[in-house]
């Protein structure tokens, strides 16, 4: 509206302007040389007009034909670069959608349109990592280094390209690199963190840790917890060789993450041994709510040095008192208990984990049946039932399992990766799932334990013990029991000698002695019915020797050491065959 309006304001000057020209009395005279040109100041003015847009128009023809070539040339350069966009876009198109072959062409055909463009570079390097070319991606990748514009994402490259080649001198020199050139940059600062972490060099982890805090890459809480981590891992290693600076380590770290387990484990340890009880046992307790470890149990247990089993087992009881219901608390009790031999506290702490046990509560229930009882059967079977149990919490970082705690992830470097948790718990199929026992397991764990029995027996000089029959609940076979007895034979268990042995009696007379009768044999287990075999008649334990009929044998009046001089009498000659051989006339 604004325009339309000036529009008609200047139109009405210029009319206004006619108007005025018009009305003026009088001409303009021009002469030149010879020539001379009167004229009306109207026409004058018109005439003056016309030359002026004559001119323009002039001017604007030769300005048009004198920039024609630089304009050609513009839009031959826009149009190969909109080209070579076009190309980039779809060969990282390609590359997202995994297609080397269309990745590579039209890689080939930026580089000819637009061989100057980052994106260019960058296609042609992802284009030769996606095809296995790592030459190609190298030689990419030092060409981005050398290019101000794209240094850091050519040492980016680099880096990843030396990872992949498990060149870690190359991957940390990158790295350092990088972290001169941008402070900031987070993969660099994390990789050059994890390789001083996985060299051991804690004093070098620690300075990029507060330049991470000094770049605002991370917050207070995170490098406070962070910093405990590198502390702890520092003190641990440490602990054997420089006392003081573990010990200083380890404190500092437990003030820094309270919760850290393998600091308030050290820190405790240090605590105890310089007779500060008190602050030990905070220390631990402090961790133990946050999260239950056997390593705290343990450290809280001996947190006071050359105390007795029984005050070990009360601590523990105290400690496992303020996590009710957890099972680490139950397994230390039950630990305790069974090294101050109280083997009811053991079962009774055990007993709400039995029936779906860990591969733990299957060991300690496997150590206290052999301990209290000494029965290696419900041993043996729990043990195997340890073996196919539910596996116990672990630390556990990025699928990798570790038997200790470590400051950083084998798998990806990452700082406090290491977490206390079951390693299947994220595998649905392993949810709720019971283990089964097996009727092995069943029959053995349903079995009482052996009670020993000693019945003296006859014409022994020391008492023989006869094992008890098993119950017909336990009337299992077992693999690993003895072979069953023969028959005819006996089976006794010995037992310890006596303080004082009952002297033999006197042995009668050889003449007198008679055979004694073998004594039935008893089995130590049972056979099931349908195993038993069938009943057949006896078999003397004696077998009679059967002598020749032309043998007179042996003179029982002669002792026995005179056998061979029996052989040459007369009356051993008369007999027998020698005297067979002389009535042959030899």
């Amino acid at each position: 509206m604004i325009r339309i309006v000036l529009f008609l304001l200047l139109i009405a000057l210029a009319a206004a302007g006619e108007v005025w020209i018009a009305d003026q009395p009088g001409s303009i005279v021009l002469s030149w040389g010879g020539y001379k040109l009167t004229a009306t100041l109207p026409v004058f003015a018109l005439g003056l007009g016309i030359l002026a847009v004559a001119t323009i128009i002039v001017w604007s023809i030769f300005t048009i034909l004198w920039r024609t070539p630089g304009r050609v040339r513009r839009h031959r350069h826009e149009r190969r670069h909109a080209r070579g966009r076009h190309a980039i876009t779809q060969g990282l198109l390609a590359i997202g959608h995994g297609d080397p072959a269309a990745a590579r062409q039209h890689a080939a055909v930026a580089r000819r349109l637009v061989g100057h463009d980052p994106l260019t570079l960058l296609l042609h390097a992802q284009s030769a990592q996606l095809e296995g070319d790592r030459e190609g991606a190298k030689a990419a990748f030092h060409a981005m280094a050398e290019r101000d514009d794209t240094r850091l994402l050519g040492l980016r490259g680099l880096f990843i390209e030396a990872q992949r080649a498990d060149d870690a001198v190359a991957a940390v020199m990158i790295a350092d690199e990088a972290l001169k050139l941008a402070p900031s940059s987070t993969w660099a600062s994390h990789a050059v963190l994890g390789f001083r972490c996985a060299r051991g060099d804690w004093n070098g982890a620690l300075k990029i840790l507060d330049n991470n805090l000094a770049s605002g890459l991370i917050d207070k809480p995170t490098f406070k917890r962070q910093r405990g981590v590198l502390l702890a891992a520092r003190a641990l290693e440490l602990e054997t060789v420089d006392r003081d600076l573990s010990r200083e380590s380890a404190m500092e770290a437990v003030k820094l993450a309270p919760t850290l387990v393998p600091a308030a484990v050290l820190a405790a340890k240090f605590e105890s041994e310089a007779h500060q009880v008190r602050r030990a046992m905070r220390i631990v307790e402090t961790a133990w709510l946050a999260q239950p470890h056997p390593d705290l149990a343990d450290a809280y247990a001996h947190v006071r040095l050359g105390d007795a089993a029984r005050q070990r087992l009360v601590r523990v009881e105290t400690l496992a008192a303020k996590t009710p219901g957890h099972i680490e608390g139950a397994l230390a009790v039950a630990r305790a208990a069974i090294d101050a031999s109280e083997f009811a506290k053991a079962r009774e702490a055990l007993k709400p984990f039995v029936a779906d046990p860990t591969q733990r509560v299957a060991v300690l229930m496997a150590e206290l049946e052999r301990t209290e009882h000494g029965d290696s059967g419900k041993a043996r079977a729990w043990t195997l039932r340890a073996v196919r149990a539910r596996h116990d919490p672990a630390w556990t970082a990025d699928g990798y399992v570790s038997d200790r705690w470590r400051p950083v992830s084998p798998v990806t470097g990452r700082l406090d990766a290491f977490q206390w948790q079951t390693p299947v718990a994220s595998l649905p199929s392993d949810r709720g799932k019971t283990i089964e026992s097996s009727a092995f397991e069943e029959a053995m764990l349903a079995a009482p334990s052996p009670q020993p029995i000693i019945e003296p027996n006859e014409g022994l000089a020391e008492p023989l013990r006869e094992p008890p029959a098993a119950p017909a609940a336990a009337d299992a076979i077992q693999d690993n029991a003895p072979p069953p007895p023969k028959v005819g034979e006996k089976v006794v268990e010995v037992a310890p000698e006596p303080a004082n042995p009952p002297k033999p009696a006197a042995a009668p007379p050889a003449e007198s002695v008679a055979p004694a009768p073998a004594p039935a044999a008893q089995p130590l287990f049972r056979a099931r019915p349908e195993f038993a075999k069938p009943a057949t008649a006896p078999v003397p334990p004696v077998i009679p020797i059967v002598r020749a009929p032309d043998d007179p044998g042996v003179d029982e009046e002669a002792p026995p050491d005179e056998f061979s001089e029996q052989i040459g009498s007369p009356k051993a000659q008369a007999g027998g065959w020698r005297g067979f051989w002389n009535r042959l006339g030899g």
